[in-house]
C-alpha cells in the first residue's frame, strides 16, 4: 500500500476537505461518488487511524474523550469497573467499542488504537461471511470458495499476534482479551453448526435485535435435561418410523425423511414457542419427502391408519367423484397441545409440483386472520417445508416472496425450513444454482436465514426458536436452511449411485442422527446405553402394535364440512340456480350509493359523467352494462353480510376502465371505494391492484376460496391468455382439488376472451383447456354474453348450498357494446341465471316462428352479437341464434327442449376461435348425441363455421382479422350449401 501517497493527501492543502469526505464516507457512503467510495475503502484502516489521531489529540493528553466514530460522538471513562473475562462475542464487542475505537487515553499507543479497529474489523467480517466457515454440511462435502475470508492477514494481523493484548490492560484491568480469545469467540459464535446471515438487512432495528439475540446467547436458549431428552424422543421417533416403512414395506415409494430427521423437533419447537408468542393456529404447506413423517410425529395421524393405507385401505367413494391421492400428498388437521396452550394445524394437500403450495398456504392464513379479526398477524402464521433444490429453481418461491409485505396480501411473515438434501433428484448444486446457497432466493426481501447441521438437534431447536421469535417481532419471513442428506436416492426405489456415488458411499459410513445424539447424551451422563436401548424398543414394540391394528382399520365415513363449511353440502343434480334475485328497492339503494361521492373530492371528469349516466340508468331502469351488473351483484353481497375480495393486475379502475371499483381524487390522489359506503353494517369489499404475478396470485386467491366459502373471492386475469403462467395452480388445485381431496372452492377466475384483432394473446383465454379439463362436476365453465346473467353467476357462487369454481370468459368489446345490456327486470323479482339464452330478436319479433327457421346456429360469447348485428342488417328472418352461457355443466337438459321447437331447421355451431381451440371439439359430440336422440329431428349431423385449425390463436393484423371475421358471419348467414365453411 502507499502509504507515502496516501500521507501526501493528509498533509496537504487538501486536509480539511478530506476529512470532511470522510466523516460523509462514514456515515453515508451514498453521498460520496464511486470514486472516493473506493479510495476510502482502499485506504480505510491507515486513513482511520490518522484521522482519529489528529481528531482525538496527541497520547499524552489525560481526559475524558469525545471523538465520532461509526455511531457518532461517544464519551467514556479512563477505566472500566466489575472487569471480567469476556465470554460472549456480545461482551467482547461491547468492550472493544466501549475502550478502543480511536479513543485516544494516557498510555494507549498508536499501533493499539490500530490493532482495535482491525479487531472490529475482524469481528465484523465474522457476522458477515462467518457462515462461509461454519460445520454446516454433515457429510462434510461441501468445500466453500470463501474459507479464507477469515484468514487474521487480511485484517494486517500475523500468527505472532495471536497472543498480542488488543487492549491496554494495564489501566484497563482487563485479564484477558487477547487476539485468539476473540477468534475463539467468533468461531464459536459464527463459525459453528449454526451460520447466520442477516447483515444485508436493510433495517438497523432487526440487525441489531438478530445481532444482540445470537452473539449474547440469550436467543438461543438452553435446555434442561428434560428437554434434551425430549428432542432425542423426537428424532429417534422419526427415524424409527422411517426403518419401519422401510422394514414392512420395502421397495415402496414413500419419500422418507432418513437424514434430515432433526425437522421434526425443529417444527415442534417453532409450534411451542409460537403458542407462548400468542399463535393459535398454523398452516402448513410442504412437498412429498417427509411428508409421512409430518403426518405422524407433527399431526399426530394414528400410525396405524397410515399403515392401512399401504396396505391399499383407502376410501374411494365414486358416488362423491372422489378418486384420492397419494399418500405422500394428503392433508390433514389436528389439534396440539403445549404447555396447555392449544395450537390448531392444518396440513395442506399438495400435488407433486414442487413449492405451488406455498401461495395456496398464504392465503389460507389470510383468510384464517380476517376470521378471527388477527389484523395484526399474530395468531395464524403459515410454515411452508421447501426441498433445496425446488427453493432455488421455482420462480413461484420468489413470488411467494413478492407478495409478503404488500398490504393486501401480507400475513404476518412465514416460517421457511429448506430440507437441504444438497442434491435434486440426481442433480449437483454446482449444476442447479448460481448462488453459494440455495437459500439465496430469500434475500429479494431480506428474510434472515438461519443455516444449520441437521446432524446437530439441538442447534435445530435453538434456530427454530429464534425464527419464531423474530416472525413475531418484526412480521417477516424468516428462513431455515437445513444442512441434512437423502439417505436413500429420490425415492426409495431409486438407485442414487449412479450419478452421487462419492456422496453416497459417505452417506453409507455416515450414522445415523438418532444415532450421534444418542451418543452425545450418554457422554453428558444424561443417558445411558440401556436407556437408548430401552426407549427404542418401547417406539418399535409400539410401530407394531399399531401395524397389527391396521389390519382390522377400515377406513371412516368422509368429514370434510367441518368448520367454516359447516352447513354447506356437496352439489345436488339439476339447475342449481339458487336465490338469486334481489328486491329491487336494494338495487336502487346500492345503484345510487355506488354513484355517489363524499364531499370535495374531485373525481376525474370522465368518472363524473360516467357516475351521472348510471343514476340516468338507474332512473329509466333499462341500459345496464357490465360493470353496472357487477357493482350490483358485490354490492348486494355485501349488503347480505358476504364479503368480497377482488384482486388481479390493474383491477381496480379494470383493465379496460370498465369497473373504477376505486375512485382516486385528483387532486390529491386519496382513495375512495363506493361500494365499501353503501349502509353502516354491510360486510367489506377488498378491490386489489395486485403485482405482476400469475401462478403465486391465483394459488392465493385459491387457498383464501378454501379457507373462507362465505366470501366472494374472484381472481381476474388482466387478459385470459395470461392465465397461462398459472396452469399448475388450474390443473393441480382448482380443476382436480374436489376429486382428489375432497376440498370444494368458490373461487371465481375472470379470463378476458375475444377476438377483436388485437394479436394472439390479447384474443383467447385458452377455452378449450378448461373445457378439456372439466369433468365429475368438478367446476362451472362460463362465457357470459349479457350484464345480468353474469350478475346472477356471481351471486350464486354464495347463494347456493355448495361451491364450486367458476371459470368466466370475461368480455372486452362487449363491455360497451350498445346490446349487451340489461334490463332492471332482469335482476329482480325472481330472475335467476340462465344457462342458456334465447335470440333477443324473438321477443322482438322480427324473426319468423321457430317451426319456420331453417337455420339454428348454435355459438357462445361475444360472436353471437357480431352474428346478430349482420344479420338484422340484411333483414334475415330463418336465421336463430341461440346462445349458451354455461358450457359446463354442459346443458343437455335446455337443449334438448329447445331443439324439439326447431325440428324443422339445420342446426350448426358456429365460434370464432380457431377449429383446434375454442368450444368446438367440447360440444360436437354432446350436442350430436341430443340430436340422436330426438329421432323425429331431420339432422343428427353439426356442421361447423368458424377459422381453420391454427397454431396461434389469432393473427396480429386488425385487417386480417376483419376479413376473416366477417368471412365467418358471411358463411353462417348463407343458407346455400358452401363447400368451405372454414376461413
Amino acid at each position: 500500500m502507499d502509504y507515502q501517497g496516501l500521507h501526501s493527501h493528509f498533509y496537504s492543502t487538501n486536509e480539511t476537505y478530506l476529512y470532511q469526505l470522510y466523516q460523509r464516507y462514514r456515515t453515508n457512503p451514498s453521498l460520496l461518488d464511486d470514486e472516493w467510495v473506493k479510495f476510502f475503502q482502499q485506504y480505510n484502516d491507515e486513513f482511520d487511524e490518522t484521522y482519529h489521531s489528529d481528531v482525538s489529540g496527541p497520547s499524552w493528553s489525560r481526559r475524558e474523550t469525545s471523538v465520532i466514530g461509526a455511531g457518532g460522538d461517544i464519551s467514556f471513562s479512563d477505566s472500566l469497573s466489575d472487569s471480567k473475562e469476556v465470554t460472549t462475542l456480545q461482551g467482547l464487542i461491547h468492550l472493544i467499542e466501549e475502550v478502543g475505537v480511536g479513543k485516544r487515553v494516557q498510555g494507549g499507543s498508536h499501533q493499539a488504537i490500530l490493532d482495535s479497529v482491525r479487531a472490529i474489523m475482524l469481528i465484523r467480517a465474522y457476522r458477515i461471511q462467518g457462515h462461509f466457515c461454519a460445520n454446516l454440511d454433515p457429510l462434510q462435502l461441501s468445500q466453500s470458495n470463501y474459507q479464507d475470508v477469515l484468514n487474521i492477514e487480511n485484517f494486517g494481523f500475523v500468527q505472532s499476534d495471536l497472543d498480542k493484548e488488543i487492549f491496554v490492560n494495564y489501566f484497563l484491568g482487563i485479564e484477558t482479551a487477547t487476539l485468539r480469545h476473540i477468534i475463539d469467540v467468533c468461531q464459536a459464535t459464527y463459525c459453528g453448526t449454526i451460520g447466520y446471515e442477516y447483515n444485508y438487512i436493510q433495517s438497523r432495528d432487526e440487525r441489531l435485535w438478530l445481532q444482540e439475540k445470537i452473539e449474547s446467547g440469550s436467543g438461543l436458549g438452553s435446555f434442561s435435561d428434560m428437554g434434551k431428552k425430549a428432542i432425542f424422543e423426537r428424532v429417534l421417533g422419526a427415524d424409527l418410523f422411517e426403518n419401519f416403512l422401510d422394514t414392512k414395506f420395502r421397495g415402496t415409494k414413500r419419500f422418507g425423511l432418513d437424514g434430515g430427521e432433526a425437522v421434526v423437533p425443529m417444527i415442534e419447537q417453532i409450534m411451542k414457542r409460537g403458542a407462548h408468542l400468542g399463535i393459535q393456529e398454523i398452516a402448513i404447506g410442504m412437498a412429498h419427502r417427509g411428508r409421512l413423517n409430518v403426518l405422524a410425529n407433527i399431526m399426530n395421524k394414528p400410525y396405524h391408519v397410515i399403515f392401512a393405507e399401504f396396505g391399499g385401505k383407502v376410501n374411494i367413494d365414486e358416488s362423491m367423484n372422489y378418486s384420492g391421492d397419494v399418500k405422500y400428498h394428503l392433508g390433514v388437521s389436528s389439534d396440539r397441545e403445549f404447555d396447555n396452550i392449544n395450537v390448531h394445524l392444518s396440513l395442506i394437500p399438495n400435488p407433486s409440483h414442487l413449492e405451488c403450495v406455498n401461495t395456496v398456504v398464504l392465503g389460507k392464513v389470510r383468510a384464517k386472520q380476517d376470521q378471527l379479526g388477527d389484523f395484526d398477524r399474530q395468531k395464524v402464521m403459515g410454515l411452508l417445508l421447501h426441498g433445496d433444490a425446488a427453493f432455488i429453481g421455482q420462480g413461484i418461491v420468489a413470488e411467494t416472496f413478492l407478495l409478503s409485505q404488500l398490504d393486501g396480501y401480507k400475513t404476518g411473515g412465514t416460517v421457511h425450513i429448506v430440507i437441504n438434501n444438497q442434491i435434486g433428484f440426481t442433480t449437483a448444486p454446482s449444476q442447479s444454482r448460481s448462488s453459494p446457497y440455495c437459500s439465496d432466493m430469500a434475500k429479494i426481501v431480506d428474510a434472515p436465514v438461519f443455516h444449520v447441521n441437521g446432524d446437530d438437534p439441538e442447534a435445530c431447536v435453538r434456530v427454530a426458536r429464534l425464527a419464531m421469535e423474530y416472525r413475531q417481532k418484526f412480521q417477516k419471513d424468516v428462513v431455515i436452511d437445513l444442512w441434512c442428506y437423502r439417505r436413500h436416492g429420490h425415492n426409495e426405489s431409486d438407485e442414487p449411485k449412479f450419478t452421487q456415488p462419492r456422496m453416497y458411499q459417505k452417506i453409507a459410513k455416515h450414522p445415523r442422527t438418532a444415532d450421534i445424539y444418542a451418543q452425545k447424551l450418554i457422554d453428558e451422563n444424561l443417558l445411558t446405553q440401556e436407556d437408548v436401548n430401552r426407549t427404542r424398543q418401547e417406539f418399535r414394540d409400539n410401530l407394531e402394535q399399531e401395524f397389527e391394528a391396521s389390519k382390522a382399520y377400515q377406513p371412516n365415513d368422509f368429514d370434510f364440512l367441518g368448520g367454516q363449511w359447516e352447513g354447506l353440502s356437496t352439489a345436488e343434480e339439476g339447475k342449481r340456480r339458487g336465490k338469486t334475485s334481489i328486491d329491487k328497492d336494494l338495487l336502487i339503494e346500492i345503484g345510487q350509493k355506488i354513484c355517489s361521492l363524499p364531499r370535495n373530492f374531485h373525481p376525474h371528469p370522465r368518472i363524473a359523467k360516467q357516475l351521472q349516466d348510471k343514476l340516468k340508468i338507474l332512473e329509466a331502469g333499462e341500459g345496464f352494462d357490465w360493470g353496472f351488473a357487477e357493482a350490483l351483484a358485490i354490492g348486494s353481497l355485501l349488503c347480505e353480510s358476504s364479503s368480497v375480495r377482488l384482486s388481479g393486475e390493474d383491477s381496480q379502475r379494470g383493465t379496460f376502465s370498465h369497473r373504477h371499483g376505486v375512485i382516486i381524487d385528483q387532486d390529491n390522489e386519496d382513495h375512495f371505494i363506493p361500494l365499501n359506503n353503501i349502509r353502516l353494517g354491510q360486510a367489506k369489499l377488498e378491490i386489489l391492484d395486485s403485482p405482476l404475478s400469475e401462478f403465486g396470485l391465483l394459488g392465493y386467491e385459491y387457498g383464501y376460496a378454501g379457507a373462507e366459502p362465505h366470501s366472494l373471492v374472484i381472481w381476474e386475469a388482466q387478459f385470459g391468455d395470461f392465465a397461462n403462467g398459472a396452469q399448475v395452480i388450474i390443473d393441480q388445485f382448482i380443476a382436480s382439488g374436489e376429486a382428489k381431496w375432497l376440498r370444494m372452492n368458490g373461487l371465481v377466475m375472470l379470463l378476458p376472451h375475444g377476438f377483436e384483432g388485437q394479436g394472439p394473446e390479447h384474443s383467447s383465454a385458452r377455452l378449450e383447456r378448461y373445457l378439456q379439463l372439466s369433468a365429475e362436476d368438478n367446476w362451472q365453465v362460463c362465457n357470459i354474453t349479457e350484464p345480468a346473467n353474469y350478475f346472477h353467476a356471481l351471486r350464486r357462487q354464495i347463494r347456493r348450498n355448495f361451491r364450486k369454481p367458476l371459470i368466466q370468459m370475461s368480455p372486452k368489446s362487449l363491455l360497451r357494446h350498445k346490446k349487451c345490456v340489461s334490463h332492471i327486470n332482469a335482476f329482480i323479482d325472481g330472475s335467476s341465471f340462465h344457462r342458456v339464452l334465447y335470440d333477443d330478436a324473438e321477443f322482438a319479433k322480427t324473426i319468423h316462428p321457430a317451426n319456420k327457421i331453417k337455420r339454428l346456429v348454435l355459438c357462445s360469447g361475444k360472436i353471437y352479437y357480431d352474428i346478430a348485428q349482420e344479420r338484422d342488417a340484411r333483414a334475415i328472418k330463418d336465421i336463430y341464434i341461440m346462445r349458451i352461457e354455461q358450457l359446463y355443466p354442459f346443458p343437455d337438459d335446455v337443449l334438448r327442449e329447445e331443439f324439439m321447437r326447431f325440428s324443422n331447421a339445420e342446426i350448426v355451431w358456429c365460434q370464432e376461435e380457431p377449429e383446434n381451440m375454442g368450444a368446438w371439439h367440447f360440444v360436437v359430440r354432446r350436442i350430436e348425441s341430443i340430436l340422436r336422440d330426438m329421432n323425429h329431428h331431420t339432422n343428427a349431423y353439426l356442421d361447423y363455421y368458424g377459422r381453420s385449425e391454427a397454431a396461434s390463436p389469432a393473427t396480429g393484423s386488425a385487417k386480417q382479422h376483419a376479413i376473416e371475421q366477417n368471412t365467418i358471419i358471411n358463411n353462417v348467414l348463407t343458407l346455400t350449401p358452401r363447400k368451405n365453411k372454414r376461413v
